[in-house]
């Protein structure tokens, strides 16, 4: 087993260089990202590859790859360079007018649509050299963030069954309900506008983030309380992709209604009430508790409650 590195015996200086060199998977544009030569950049990888014991970075058809290690650092070293640049940018004070503090939230597409130029707009015109970092949601959050929310200036999301963590922090931003969207030409519409549970049932489904089995994810708590098991024909990693998934098919989907209401005349869909007891959607703020004190990141939490509010 590897001795565990201590801080003080360790190069901080490496970890601009691996995120450097694992976004640009070049030696030259990492060199020019950091402002150092080639031959730098080139001893910066050497000596990653000497600690870690791995290529990191390996030429395949003429071009640098990752190794299996490279891309698991890929996804950590981001969180925890933004981790350390919040850190120095630490303060007992914050005028968002001056200052150029990149924030980090992480959000699904879907909480883009609803509120992403809103936000974007706020922050453009309270802190006009601040800098905004969108990671998007790739799976339930439970499990992608639980350990990784520390790292993080905040989440939008609603809560799961999993995502119940003593350290969290939470404020409500906005509420939504689930309905049904369709194909404006399928044929279990001739027979009226109300959809019924064995409706659903006999229908080819398209499900974002579904996991057989797992109840962590919002889509498949409602589809649990509709006592539902989907024959899932398209399983999506995003919420903006579905209707077009559902359009031109006999397929069904649940969506929350302010993203299908704005979706439904361009894809040609119907949205139509969700039989059953609809659970409600709230989707909040999470942050860590160790935000709290934090000026910027109070100031950041107003902001984006306020811009909540008025949409």
């Amino acid at each position: 087993m590897r001795p565990v590195a201590h801080l003080a015996n360790l190069d901080l200086n490496l970890l601009v260089a691996l995120r450097e060199l694992v976004r640009e998977r070049s030696v030259t544009r990492a060199a020019q990202r950091l402002g150092v030569t080639q031959p730098a950049a080139s001893a910066s990888l050497s000596r990653l590859r000497r600690h870690f014991g791995d290529e990191l970075l390996v030429r395949e058809h003429g071009e640098y790859a990752l190794t299996p290690l490279g891309e698991q650092l890929a996804q950590q070293v981001e969180a925890v360079c933004s981790a350390a640049e919040r850190l120095f940018a630490a303060s007992s004070s914050f005028d968002p007018a001056t200052s150029d503090r990149e924030f980090t939230l992480v959000m699904a597409d879907y909480t883009i649509m609803v509120m992403g130029e809103a936000l974007s707009t706020a922050v453009q015109r309270a802190a006009p050299r601040a800098r905004l970092h969108i990671r998007l949601v790739r799976e339930s959050l439970a499990t992608e963030y639980s350990d990784g929310i520390r790292f993080v200036d905040g989440m939008v999301a609603p809560p799961s069954n999993g995502f119940a963590l003593p350290d969290t922090r939470s404020a409500e931003l906005f509420r939504d309900r689930w309905v049904c969207v369709l194909d404006g030409d399928n044929p279990v519409l001739d027979g009226g506008s109300a959809l019924r549970v064995r409706d659903l049932a006999g229908l080819p489904w398209v499900a974002p983030y579904y996991r057989a089995g797992g109840d962590s994810v919002p889509v498949m708590r409602q589809l649990a309380l509709l006592d539902l098991e989907p024959r899932v024909a398209v399983r999506v990693e995003s919420y903006l992709a579905v209707p077009y998934f559902v359009t031109g098919t006999d397929r069904v989907a649940l969506m929350q209604e302010r993203l299908a209401t704005k979706l439904a005349a361009s894809a040609n869909l119907r949205v139509l009430e969700c039989p059953g007891d609809a659970e409600p959607i709230v989707e909040s703020l999470w942050w860590h508790r160790h935000h709290e004190d934090d000026p910027a990141n109070a100031w950041l939490r107003r902001l984006i409650t306020e811009t909540a509010r008025r949409l």
